[in-house]
């Protein structure tokens, strides 16, 4: 079976070619064909690349051999990649077969360069960025600045050349701010330039060669050893010990051991966790090492799958972009509605048409708040530098608004609400004594052990330290000096706990002998060990001791005593045996991974000495964060690729579940039609199993009942849905790359404490944002109203055109910037999130706006009749004082628009 195009198939099992025509045109390939007899005596045929040699000599070379080539065939057969759950069902022979490559000696280069032209790169086609100059023009998109731009156009016109030259430098400060904001955290981002690992380890022409991954092509045979990240999908022929971490890709916490026998039966795309015998990209060699042949590169990999979905995904817009754009509509209606009613009133007043015409759309021009994208940008802007001392980038300046009306953050698990650093929690001894454990990650400062208070240190409690030595002998796994795990999660665990209790460096005391790794059918690991300076109650013969970790009941089988006070042996029996079982369902049905350890002179005669409680617990203060914007009418739902008692047992810890509360699976979600899906999804907290697909699917659920959503994640499994997402949040420091390039924002600290300090900036910004416009708005109407009443009235104007303008930028300038940047009030992030249907202009920001327009109005049309009274005609002075008068209402507005809830007496003057 060949997945070539244009090729006439082989029928392995008939071993006969199918079609017609000669045997030369049946070969399509450029292969060497071994003609030998098989049982019954018939000729048949053996295919295989002849840059390869034969698999075995003898009875395979006992026929004659033909060649044949085509050039023109050459060119046409390629190879293609293959599906991760075909491959995985099939034996290493036919993979192999199938790749038309030798598993010890690979591809030739000359072979791999033609399958390259093909199958390209193994790298993702990142969409190429646009030139500076049309991200410059794509500022003037915005329906606001577009109006702006009219309205100088038509000032032009009406040749008032200062309004015009006044509206064009403030759109060009606004697109330039927007611009260099973007263009700056687009650089802050570029490291997705390689999103694939940048070197492999290969089989090529027989020599094991290293070069860059992206050079990879189907079929080649590729090397990786603990510590590596896999270059592309894999399909393993050579597995020692080997355990990868998937949690980037799947969720789960725990590295899978890998095998290479063809699995029973085809897994299907939603069960890709369950693939034992395959190894995707970009997931990292946690211990062993392992041989696989290439079947999947760059965009035809698992993670391009995801990357396409990615890619295929439309980011919606922003909750404040659509207010923005509806608040343009509203000025452009208000603004031609001046237009009309001056213009009525001069014709029934009998003035002539065209002065009528040119004093409304002169009203028109001055009515638009030429300010309000200057202080939109300034102000996000402003945000999006406070959010970065808060450990927080921004890649888009709207985004940082979008946080105050987010109504459900669905959140991932592993490496978001947790650190995914496997963690001691508690120890159990085999005489009951228990040792709870302190402290997060693979970091042991600030982490203790504890019974009953007091800290074990070194052997001050000898059935715990009995149990704690035994887990940093039986190890392979280290911590670097920063922290870093070389190793297996399980095994950091144990270590970082030895480190809690100063018991590490027991393992130096001994000398190893013999060692027999952990794999899925023992379910343990032995260690056979020597101390380095045997006591001297030890026999002068072999005084050697083995050390063993593993699953409770295959540990207790190989037992016949346990130890108390971590000394004495006491015969285990079949009640001891149960009881230690009990409590180890027990530490299991509360989420935790629990390992059993024992010691002793043969296999067949250990002695039982506690078990370890292993956990990815939550971050430090997440619950306390969660809380908090819990309080402000803000859901959170915990998304997660872990099995389901895990998921519950960290939802429990975060109080995001509770017994009884419903719980969703990923195939429950995939069992579900949308219209299912969006009548509970608001009552689930908690969902397990979920592959890429469920979440995009939970996302796009609750957008459609109208939910705000923000999704956060880290791994290459969140890419799609951080995209989905009204904004996407990614882990900075765990995150992969793919994911970082999805979000919206990253977090730096990965903690999700910064959310809630994002939230309540984001609802600062909009709380700003509407002040502003309340005080310019009023502004303007105030201005406005001044002067159709004049004209109403048959009044000469109050102000005059120089007046008009410095009102215009002055006044509308630096009172409504400091409006834009007004310190976030510490109580604003209590407030419920703001409905994204609600316009910027609202019926009680409409009566705020009348009621301060209404004060600036009396009062200076009360001092403007006032100094006219005298000779009834309007001097300099008079327009002075109206202008004075003017400016000083309008002084007492912006202060009083500082703020919706509290009175300027409550604020103060500074």
């Amino acid at each position: 079976m060949y997945r070539e195009r244009d090729a006439d198939s082989f029928n392995r099992d008939e071993w006969q070619w199918v079609g017609s025509g000669s045997m030369d045109a049946k070969l399509k390939h450029n292969l060497a064909i071994d003609v030998y007899s098989g049982a019954d005596g018939s000729a048949r045929p053996s295919v295989h690349p002849p840059v390869c040699p034969t698999h075995s000599e003898g009875s395979r070379l006992a026929g004659r051999r033909m060649s044949a080539s085509s050039s023109m065939s050459e060119q046409n057969a390629m190879i293609e990649c293959m599906r991760v759950n075909d491959a995985g069902a099939r034996s290493v022979d036919e993979i192999a077969d199938i790749f038309h490559t030798d598993v010890n000696v690979g591809l030739s280069t000359v072979e791999a360069n033609r399958r390259r032209q093909f199958n390209g790169y193994n790298e993702f086609d990142v969409e190429s960025h646009d030139p500076l100059w049309r991200k410059y023009l794509d500022q003037f998109k915005n329906p606001l600045i577009l109006l702006l731009l009219a309205s100088a156009a038509v000032s032009v016109l009406m040749r008032q050349v200062d309004d015009a030259i006044s509206i064009a430098v403030a759109v060009v400060i606004v697109v330039t701010v927007g611009f260099v904001q973007e263009y700056r955290s687009e650089k802050t981002l570029e490291k997705l330039k390689k999103l694939v690992p940048p070197a492999a380890r290969c089989i090529r022409d027989g020599q094991d060669v290293q070069f860059l991954a992206r050079e990879l092509v189907p079929g080649d045979i590729v090397v990786v050893n603990m510590g590596d990240r896999v270059p592309a999908d894999l399909r393993l022929i050579e597995a020692i010990d080997i355990q990868i971490d998937e949690s980037s890709f799947t969720g789960e916490t725990e590295p899978k051991h890998k095998t290479t026998p063809a699995l029973k039966r085809t897994i299907s795309n939603s069960h890709i966790e369950e693939l034992t015998n395959v190894a995707f990209m970009g997931t990292l060699v946690r211990c062993g090492r392992a041989k696989g042949i290439v079947i999947g590169t760059g965009i035809h990999s698992q993670f391009g799958e995801v990357f396409g979905m990615m890619q295929a995904e439309e980011a919606p817009k922003t909750p404040l972009q659509q207010s923005m754009d509806h608040l343009g509509t509203q000025l452009s209606f208000y603004s031609f509605g001046i237009i009309g009613l001056i213009f009525v009133i001069g014709l029934i007043q009998g003035r002539n048409v065209l002065d009528m015409f040119t004093i409304g759309v002169s009203l028109a021009v001055a009515a638009i708040p030429e300010g309000l994208p200057i202080v939109v940008a300034v102000t996000l802007a402003i945000g999006v530098m406070r959010m970065a001392s808060r450990h927080a980038v921004v890649k888009k300046l709207p985004a940082v608004e979008t946080l105050g009306c987010v109504t459900v953050i669905c959140s991932d698990k592993t490496g978001t609400l947790t650190k995914n650093e496997m963690t001691a929690c508690v120890v159990v001894a085999s005489d009951g004594t228990r040792g709870e454990v302190s402290g997060v990650g693979y970091n042991p400062l600030g982490g203790l052990c504890t019974v009953d208070h007091e800290a074990v240190m070194g052997y001050s409690h000898l059935s715990i330290s009995r149990v704690i030595e035994i887990g940093c002998v039986c190890n392979n796994s280290s911590i670097s000096e920063n922290g870093t795990l070389l190793g297996q999660p399980t095994e950091g665990a144990l270590i970082v706990l030895g480190m809690k209790t100063q018991l590490d460096s027991c393992r130096g005391h001994y000398r190893r002998l013999k060692e027999m790794p952990f794999n899925s059918d023992t379910k343990y690991m032995a260690l056979q060990c020597e101390p380095l300076r045997p006591s001297a109650t030890e026999s002068t013969g072999d005084f050697s001791e083995y050390f063993v970790k593993g699953a409770v009941d295959r540990v207790l089988d190989m037992c016949t005593g346990y130890l108390e006070n971590g000394r004495a042996v006491r015969q285990l029996g079949s009640n001891e045996k149960d009881a230690f079982l009990r409590e180890a369902q027990r530490l299991g049905s509360s989420g935790l991974r629990v390992l059993a350890l024992a010691s002793g002179r043969t296999l067949q005669n250990l002695n039982y000495a506690g078990m370890v409680g292993i956990m990815d617990p939550p971050r430090p203060g997440a619950r306390e964060s969660i809380q908090t914007v819990q309080l402000a009418g803000v859901q959170v739902k915990m998304i997660t690729g872990d099995a389901m008692e895990t998921a519950c047992s960290i939802g429990s810890r975060l109080q995001l579940y509770a017994p009884g509360d419903s719980v969703l699976s990923g195939q429950q979600v995939d069992d579900m039609s949308v219209h299912e899906l969006e009548h509970i999804i608001r009552d689930v907290s908690v969902f397990y199993r979920a592959a890429p697909k469920h979440k995009l699917k939970i996302v796009k659920a609750l957008q459609n009942i109208g939910e705000v959503v923000a999704m956060t994640g880290d791994g290459v499994n969140d890419a799609v849905a951080l995209k989905k997402a009204d904004i996407g949040i990614a882990m900075g420091t765990t995150g992969t790359d793919v994911c970082k390039e999805a979000a919206d924002m990253i977090l730096l600290d990965d903690d999700f404490y910064t959310i809630r300090a994002a939230m309540e900036e984001g609802k600062g910004i909009f709380h700003n944002i509407r002040n502003f416009v309340r005080f310019q708005l009023s502004t303007s109407v105030a201005a406005l109203s001044l002067i159709a009443l004049a004209t109403f009235f048959h009044f000469e104007n109050p102000l005059n055109a120089m007046q008009i303008l410095w009102i215009n930028i002055i006044m509308d300038g630096p009172p409504a910037q400091s409006l834009g940047v007004e310190p976030v009030d510490k109580d604003i992030i209590k407030l419920p999130p703001r409905n994204v249907k609600e316009p910027m202009i609202t019926r009680a920001l409409i009566t705020n706006i009348l009621l301060s327009a209404s004060i600036i109005i009396t009062g200076t049309l009360w001092v403007f009749y006032m100094e006219m009274a005298d000779d009834n005609k309007v001097t300099p002075r008079d327009t002075t004082m109206t202008f004075t008068c003017f400016v000083f209402f309008d002084m007492w507005n912006a202060l009083s628009c500082r703020s919706t809830r509290k009175s300027v007496f409550e604020l103060g003057l500074f």
